[in-house]
């Protein structure tokens, strides 16, 4: 099932996915109302916004090697987890806006994990209970502040480095699934998450041990090696298998 979450006709709904319509949902899934209504609109008639509203999302550093090794730094023990606000968060076709002053940008494709409900002090074999589902993520990043400062905030910070979507998908093994991401068209990075090392269940559950995840929090799992700048005018598409794509333009 692939879960949206869409502007129509100036009111935010969420809805599920059947190929060029969206079925309408009762209510928030986030807060329990999952009814679906007999209503439907086209898909053409709506736009997607980011398929839910974290209060946090919680990111992993280096968690393919290669990525490891393409940036010169040891591969991490236990997880490397940093965050990022929700006020960076962007939905399908929205632009990343280029921050004045900042001088280099960079794309990071990433598998997003959705959070179901209060997780806390999870085992890994109780993880995909708390899962909803997941979604595309591209980790923006200001590269050169990430390498001048010590703390990563700053520079995965700014308003729209975070774009979501374009839907969560809820039935799906992220254990091996092709993770790809173009910049104009051009192939940029191509992997898989079976190269992880720290593998989904294990995340939910390091993670929840440290802070409560709640409903509709991200976990963003890292990205593969390929990373690299881009500039305005630059598209920057992210594509997961069995999720689909999230395109945003760079501005």
């Amino acid at each position: 099932m692939r879960l949206v979450r869409f502007l129509a006709e100036g009111k935010v709904s969420y809805g599920i996915l059947a190929g060029e319509k969206v079925r309408l949902l009762a209510g928030d899934p986030f807060q329990g109302e999952t009814g679906v209504r007999e209503e439907e609109i086209p898909l053409a008639a709506v736009r997607l916004l980011a398929p839910c509203v974290p209060s946090k999302i919680v990111a992993v550093g280096l968690n393919y090697a290669d990525h490891a090794a393409e940036t010169g730094q040891p591969l991490p023990e236990q997880p490397m987890l940093f965050l990022k606000p929700p006020t960076a968060v962007v939905g399908p076709e929205e632009p990343v806006l280029y921050p004045a002053g900042v001088g280099r940008v960079d794309y990071e494709a990433e598998l997003a994990v959705v959070i179901r409900d209060r997780t806390k002090a999870a085992s890994p074999e109780e993880a995909a209970a708390h899962i909803l589902g997941y979604t595309c993520l591209n980790d923006v990043t200001a590269r050169d502040l990430q390498v001048k400062d010590v703390q990563w905030t700053r520079s995965k910070s700014y308003d729209t480095f975070a774009p979501l979507g374009p839907w969560i998908e809820t039935e799906l093994d992220p254990g091996d699934l092709a993770i790809k991401l173009t910049v104009n068209g051009v192939l940029k990075q191509n992997s898989s998450t079976r190269f992880m090392i720290f593998k989904v269940p294990q995340l939910v559950s390091f993670i929840s041990q440290v802070m409560t995840l709640v409903p509709g929090d991200v976990i963003a799992t890292g990205t593969p090696p390929g990373i690299g700048p881009v500039k305005p005018g630059d598209v920057m598409t992210v594509t997961i298998a069995g999720i689909g794509s999230l395109t945003n333009p760079v501005k």
